[in-house]
């Protein structure tokens, strides 16, 4: 998938494991189901929620805390990783930045492309990644396009206690709307299965995300089949100003594209708490993945599209 937010993956053996964690009520829980089989490794998230009325109200968007005293960012940039906490119930939220990418030698891509996401319930976001403009150079020439798109839900299965992280799952699936006459897309369509987990220790946060990709064969039908794993951490240096690093990885996808590992290191600025600026680059640690890459780009939380929102502001003291 053609998206600087787009791939990951797991871990590897043979056996089977189901994990199982309570919220802080003990009345509703969440089921992970985690199937590892042979060289290709896969991996299913299944939730399961009692048949309590906190579960029901929570899928419905009526759970206690749904709604937010204040609209407050929740930027998945600027690391390949997401975060598992989801936007703020209601609130639409926009991503936009420009890339530099130079992926192997004598070769530069730039784009500008977003994410757009929206709270529709309390535990689920829906997504849009897309590529506005997308232009590469090389030994033929320039070539400009629009960009591939993605769409999918995020899900928040677990929300983080003192013990447990945050927990989420996301699928993704491509529309290949890039040019294919120019290089700049495969025509196909791909699927990404993502587990995401954050946790907050010590100052410092942590995303962790692990992909199944799916990735359409050109001229031929099937997927080939590789995986990501990614580490993000984040710690404030001083007042609004903080410092983000990543590492993170990808298996072979066949015999032309090897696995790599690279780094990815940037400073975040929170202008206001709606919006956060970003900048940085990224540093390919094995040959396969991106030599450079630089990046700026910001979140911003455009409003909260749920009328109970402004009921709920007018209602409170502080108001």
């Amino acid at each position: 998938m053609h998206s600087r937010k787009g791939r990951r993956e797991i871990i590897s053996g043979y056996d089977q494991k189901w994990k199982r964690y309570t919220d802080a009520t003990g009345e509703s829980e969440a089921i992970i189901f985690i199937s590892l089989r042979g060289d290709i490794l896969r991996f299913t998230v299944v939730t399961l929620l009692a048949a309590s009325n906190s579960a029901v109200g929570q899928w419905m968007g009526k759970q206690t805390g749904c709604y937010a005293d204040s609209i407050v960012a929740n930027p998945n940039r600027p690391t390949v990783a997401n975060p598992a906490d989801i936007t703020q119930y209601g609130v639409l939220e926009l991503e936009y930045g420009w890339d530099r990418l130079w992926p192997v030698a004598g070769v530069k891509q730039t784009s500008v492309g977003g994410l757009l996401k929206f709270g529709m319930l309390c535990d689920v976001e829906l997504r849009w990644t897309t590529t506005s403009f997308l232009s590469q150079t090389d030994v033929s020439g320039t070539q400009r396009s629009f960009g591939d798109n993605s769409l999918g839900p995020q899900i928040r299965i677990y929300r983080q206690t003192k013990r447990v992280p945050t927990l989420a799952f996301n699928y993704a699936i491509k529309i290949p709307s890039a040019s294919t006459e120019d290089g700049l897309g495969t025509g196909h369509v791909d699927h990404a299965f993502t587990f995401l987990a954050s946790k907050d220790i010590a100052r410092f946060h942590f995303d962790f995300n692990v992909t199944q990709l799916l990735i359409g064969r050109p001229n031929m039908a099937g997927f080939y089949k590789n995986q990501q794993v990614n580490l993000a951490f984040s710690h404030v240096i001083r007042g609004r100003l903080q410092f983000t690093g990543e590492f993170y990885g990808d298996t072979q996808l066949n015999r032309t594209k090897p696995g790599f590992a690279s780094s990815l290191w940037a400073l975040t600025y929170t202008v206001v708490p709606r919006l956060v600026i970003d900048g940085g680059f990224e540093a390919g640690l094995t040959s396969g993945g991106p030599q450079r890459h630089a990046f700026v780009g910001a979140t911003y939380s455009i409003a909260n599209l749920y009328p109970g929102w402004r009921r709920r502001r007018s209602s409170s003291p502080a108001d």
